[in-house]
């Protein structure tokens, strides 16, 4: 699945490298020459993961990394850091810091791929083509398609993402504003109750199989995806 990526990178070179590697596969790129710039971008919507550099003009990525675990509305994006340093001490450092993930330069196409995929899997599960099941119901993302006990069951892309989301976090009571921050972007505007029109419109889709009692209301919390049937 397309994931929205931040480089920040100062290389004009790996910055081209980057951008090329990242959209063959499919990924949304972003690119700020320095910390000042990405943090900018960051006012704006989230990106799904940071590539780091950590050796930029002006602010480090280091430090940069600690400015986006210190904010609340942040803290949540994975980041790789990626640098020259290869010494052990320099990678603790880093993950201290709060990277999730560390690459040493020079580092292979395909092993930043499988540690982007990796992180996403850890961190942002709902970014990745794996598919997930939950008490016999299978959402495929490649396929774009659910399925409730072998049923083909016809969602609009919105309770689409909204289902992947809940399923790739089962059991986890997520508010309205969560849910809209998560799924539509916290860089879209609408009203919270929408999280409910499209919370009524997948649990009838889900009716036929029964399985829109996996989908449970907390009240005064928001809503879960229980793997228990209720």
């Amino acid at each position: 699945m397309s994931a929205t990526i931040l480089v920040v990178e100062d290389e004009q070179g790996i910055q081209e490298v980057l951008k090329f590697n990242l959209g063959q596969h499919g990924h949304d790129v972003i690119v700020a020459s320095d910390a000042e710039e990405a943090l900018g971008l960051l006012r704006g919507a989230l990106p799904d993961l940071i590539l780091l550099d950590w050796m930029l003009p002006g602010m480090s990525g280091i430090d940069f990394a600690r400015r986006v675990r210190a904010d609340s509305r942040q803290k949540n994006i994975p980041i790789i850091m990626l640098t020259a340093r290869s010494d052990e001490r320099d990678k603790v450092q880093g993950l201290d810091t709060g990277a999730d993930d560390y690459i040493t330069k020079p580092f292979s196409p395909r092993e930043l791929m499988a540690r982007i995929k990796a992180v996403l899997r850890r961190r942002a599960p709902q970014m990745t083509e794996d598919s997930v099941e939950i008490n016999g119901l299978r959402l495929d993302p490649l396929s774009h398609r659910v399925y409730g006990d072998a049923t083909a069951l016809d969602l609009g892309p919105t309770e689409f993402r909204l289902l992947h989301f809940l399923m790739t976090h089962p059991e986890r009571v997520y508010s309205r504003s969560q849910l809209l921050d998560q799924v539509w972007g916290d860089h879209v505007f609408v009203e919270e109750r929408t999280v409910d029109v499209h919370i009524r419109r997948l649990r009838s889709a889900l009716e036929a199989t029964g399985h829109d009692r996996l989908i449970q209301t907390v009240r005064g919390s928001g809503y879960r995806l229980s793997a228990t049937l209720s």
